[in-house]
């Protein structure tokens, strides 16, 4: 079933940290296996903000040797980036597998980010001068709780809660997917894609990696491809209506901007407030009540349709 949410600050910041948590947690019913959020910072630092795993959390019950394990990938990871010429000027231990790296680096992202991947265990969840990806087990609080979250100043967020239909309760395995190796592009999405592993292998042949057997995955992977090739952000979305089969409804983030599109059947609900500083939206309005203290007016995109708002 899963849920989705995304709000987006026209000219302003909030705790979006905050207001995400609310809203995930208002749609814990839809999916209680895992939450992730995509939060968008000013994005004005020069540096990359670096979030990546070394261990899945349900590692940690097979005792002391994952301990060893972890240590080592860390200092892997370290001794890596430091032979790419990257330099890590703060890091920071957000669960004992998950960390938070900020670095300066001005060369090829995709050969640094598969030169760390290469090491067992160890997964970039995302890049950016904006974005930090975060996603664990657990519901929208147990999270935000366990990466505190709450007091995040940014513009713009998507988020996430998850009930397992087709892959593993694994983090690697939750939403939101990071669109590699484009810094700052980001999906959520609630459906099911039809022609999955004919697109994965038309994808994998023009060099694309993929690091679940999610078909949410290929969303992302499909926007990357299509930003590659020359599209914005609307011209990809739009494409992929087309070219994508099944009933869903996803939203993109990249570092100024947030997109929504459904399928032309329209299936997979999607309920949207607008304002002239903020724009919400949720699978169920009761995400979007969650952050208002007043009456609001919302309504239901229609079928086909594309959107995107600016920061």
């Amino acid at each position: 079933m899963c849920g989705i949410a995304g709000l987006i600050h026209r000219g302003n910041s909030a705790d979006i940290g905050s207001q995400m948590t609310s809203m995930l947690q208002a749609l814990k019913h839809r999916g209680p296996d895992s939450t992730g959020f995509a939060l968008y910072g000013s994005g004005k630092n020069q540096d990359y903000v670096m979030r990546f795993k070394v261990a899945e959390q349900e590692d940690l019950a097979t005792g002391f040797d994952i301990q060893h394990a972890i240590k080592d990938r860390q200092a892997t990871v370290d001794s890596r980036l430091e032979e790419m010429g990257v330099s890590i000027t703060s890091k920071e231990q957000a669960t004992e597998y998950a960390l938070r790296y900020r670095i300066a680096f001005d060369g090829d992202l995709k050969r640094v980010i598969d030169y760390v991947e290469d090491v067992d265990g160890v997964e970039v969840l995302s890049i950016g001068h904006a974005l930090e990806l975060i996603k664990d087990l657990g519901d929208a609080t147990v999270v935000s709780n366990q990466y505190s979250l709450s007091g995040f100043d940014g513009t713009h967020a998507i988020g996430h809660t998850r009930m397992a239909t087709e892959s593993d309760v694994d983090i690697r395995s939750a939403h939101p997917y990071w669109a590699y190796p484009f810094n700052d592009v980001s999906v959520v999405h609630n459906g099911q894609l039809t022609n999955y592993w004919t697109n994965r292998r038309d994808l994998e042949r023009r060099g694309h990696r993929f690091m679940s057997d999610c078909d949410s995955e290929l969303i992302a992977v499909y926007i990357a491809n299509r930003i590659e090739r020359g599209d914005d952000l609307h011209t990809a979305m739009s494409r992929s209506v087309d070219e994508l089969d099944g009933v869903f409804t996803y939203l993109v983030a990249t570092a100024d901007s947030l997109g929504m599109a459904k399928d032309v059947m329209a299936a997979k609900p999607m309920v949207l407030y607008e304002s002239d500083d903020l724009i919400a939206l949720a699978s169920e309005e009761v995400a979007i009540r969650s952050i208002f203290p007043h009456e609001i007016d919302t309504f239901d995109p229609y079928e086909g349709e594309v959107r995107v708002w600016q920061s």
